[in-house]
């Protein structure tokens, strides 16, 4: 072969290979698009997330979790102060880039004395499903990553009483 005929070779291996890879992107493309969702199964799916929420206030305003009678809800009143649309985040009480599901279960094994949920259980992802949904439509705002001012507690499970 001469140089000519190998780039020509080079070339046309180049395009069939450009041409293949788009024609196999378009086909999956086609065969991976989803239907869209009826009205029933998106009032379906609204239903299990408003179910999630309503377990995840409940886990959230119960002392039950800890062995001291502390619920998440004596500092975070309605998931306030934990800013889950900012996670993951460096947390000091972590040490480390960390995630909401950690945080919930160091303050449910520090301040609440409590056993950690394990990370894919219903109860943790009730808890983070009503933070996340509590907080929705609410700006980011890069000064309050951090949590400030937390609510006193005064002992008891559920909100504060001040």
């Amino acid at each position: 072969m001469n140089i000519l005929t190998k780039q020509t070779y080079m070339r046309l291996s180049c395009v069939t290979a450009v041409t293949v890879t788009v024609l196999t992107i378009m086909l999956m493309t086609d065969a991976a698009a989803k239907s869209p969702r009826s009205d029933q199964q998106i009032a379906q799916e609204r239903q299990a997330l408003l179910e999630a929420v309503a377990k995840g206030d409940g886990l959230w305003h119960d002392g039950k979790l800890g062995t001291n009678g502390l619920a998440c809800g004596n500092c975070h009143p309605d998931g306030s102060a934990t800013n889950p649309h900012t996670w993951p985040k460096y947390q000091s009480n972590l040490g480390k880039v960390g995630t909401l599901r950690e945080m919930i279960n160091w303050c449910i094994t520090v301040p609440m004395q409590g056993k950690p949920l394990a990370y894919d259980s219903t109860e943790m992802v009730a808890m983070e499903t009503y933070a996340t949904f509590a907080h929705r439509g609410v700006a980011i705002d890069p000064g309050k990553d951090e949590q400030h001012g937390a609510m006193p507690v005064a002992g008891g499970p559920g909100y504060p009483t001040h």
